[in-house]
């Protein structure tokens, strides 16, 4: 099992799934300060149900080009670097939920798909020099096979849970999306 730490403590164990989240650049709400005494578990929940509701901070993702660059880089890390095989994905608004098995050390691969897609990103905004992505992610490992599959619900359901969609198929974005008959297929 690898251990890195930054401002966030960030465990890979090896053949585990693990769930990754990053955000917009600026897309903190006010209301985490408030949350430092619960669990880390609910602070998640809670900071990620604020994340949903986008009322703060840029909202790039939801720009379907934007949108589509982040589907692009996730595919590419897949198929073509091999640096993960991805079971669940959802970018939402102003972040995004991910779901995979890691075949490189978890930091070369968010770096991989965050810089590809600030580059592209900011070009397609015609930003320079700023930053796109907050530097750190969250992550979480799948402890269990019942964990994976709620892990699973819990990123394909994000988009009903946030407004977007009325189902989880219907997020254009979304791993469920693309497990519907016609469309790619997650492990």
């Amino acid at each position: 099992m690898s251990y890195t730490e930054r401002h966030l403590p960030h465990w890979q164990p090896e053949g585990a799934a693990v769930f990754v989240t990053w955000r917009l650049y600026g897309s903190l709400p006010a209301s985490v300060e408030a949350l430092k005494s619960e669990s880390a578990g609910k602070r998640f929940v809670a900071f990620d149900r604020d994340l949903d509701k986008a009322a703060t901070g840029p909202r790039w993702l939801g720009d379907d080009r934007i949108a589509q660059c982040v589907a692009d880089a996730r595919h590419y890390g897949e198929d073509q670097l091999h640096l993960y095989r991805l079971r669940a994905v959802v970018p939402m608004i102003n972040h995004v939920n991910i779901l995979i098995y890691p075949e490189a050390e978890l930091s070369r691969i968010t770096k991989a798909i965050k810089n590809f897609t600030a580059r592209r990103a900011n070009t397609i905004l015609g930003r320079t020099g700023q930053p796109f992505w907050q530097d750190e992610s969250y992550d979480h490992w799948a402890r269990s096979p019942e964990e994976l599959e709620k892990i699973v619900r819990y990123i394909e359901g994000n988009p009903v849970v946030a407004g977007l969609a009325s189902q989880p198929q219907d997020w254009r974005w979304s791993s469920a999306f693309e497990d519907r008959p016609g469309g790619l297929s997650y492990l």
